[in-house]
């Protein structure tokens, strides 16, 4: 996986940065796989909006994910390495030998031909999914599932992974990309290796049109609005957010690094905090 730079024949280009895709085998989706994808516009049911910035956009069809990884003891062959719209890694396309076809997130170093399984016999190689108690520790993983069975909820986008770094009684502690680390149940699935496409974060979209070809729209800060369109509103000139509670968004809750977590469920999990604090 490469960036490749475009030549500055417009400004919009000069600064652009895109995905070289030379690790993409295959252009169409498999289209059983595939599902009608409607946009909300960040408005919810009652057509308010909830979401501010959003709307517009290419038309997508969304890519069935297997995140449960349950399929055990049946080998597949990886048929073809393709783009997903929906998300900033690859996906690849895997074909079972028994017939059924299934789309997982491509890791680091996965190439078309490769034999991949899941269960708690399959072999620590990028592709394989297993149980946590089942990976050595040192081992890089992604798409760990949170509670056995419910499918990866953590570590997917592109060029991230988990380290296995302890084991005790039923628990493994798993150093996420945040630098959290956090307890896991030992029955939960993990898929070995990195995720691949790590050099998404140096792609530059170089103009505002890309960005609104993503279905984002313009984001106006909320110290230019006026005050009944936002609390940090108003003033002359220029004006700080000004409020003793803290900064808050435009509707009231708190905004620009103030801590919302509020889960005492699952505080025990964590082991520490990301960036120590």
């Amino acid at each position: 996986m490469a960036v490749r730079k475009l030549k500055p024949t417009s400004p919009g280009r000069r600064f652009m940065a895109i995905a070289s895709y030379e690790e993409v085998t295959k252009g169409k989706p498999e289209k059983s796989l595939t599902r009608k994808l409607t946009k909300s516009g960040g408005r919810n049911h009652f057509g308010r909006m909830t979401m501010a910035n959003r709307g517009g956009g290419n038309k997508r069809r969304y890519r069935v994910i297997d995140f449960k990884r349950q399929k055990d003891g049946v080998e597949a062959k990886v048929a073809a390495i393709e783009y997903d719209p929906n998300r900033t890694c690859r996906i690849a396309l895997l074909h079972y030998m028994d017939g059924e076809k299934r789309y997982i997130l491509a890791p680091k170093n996965l190439e078309v031909g490769r034999r991949v399984e899941s269960g708690p016999a399959a072999d620590i190689l990028p592709g394989n999914a297993l149980p946590l108690k089942n990976i050595p520790l040192g081992t890089l993983v992604h798409n760990v599932e949170l509670q056995p069975g419910k499918g990866g909820q953590m570590v997917r986008s592109a060029g991230a992974s988990a380290q296995v770094m302890a084991k005790e009684g039923n628990y493994v502690t798993l150093r996420l990309p945040s630098g959290e680390m956090r307890m896991v149940h030992n029955t939960c699935r993990a898929t070995v290796g990195e995720v691949g496409n790590s050099d998404h974060e140096n792609e530059s979209l170089g103009k505002a049109g890309k960005a609104r070809n993503l279905g984002r729209k313009p984001h106006v800060r909320g110290v230019v609005k006026s005050p009944r369109d936002h609390p940090h509103g108003g003033g002359e000139a220029k004006s700080p957010v000004g409020r003793k509670k803290g900064p808050v968004d435009r509707w009231g809750n708190k905004a620009l690094g103030e801590k919302t977590r509020s889960n005492k469920r699952t505080d025990r999990f964590i082991v520490r905090r990301r960036k120590g604090k």
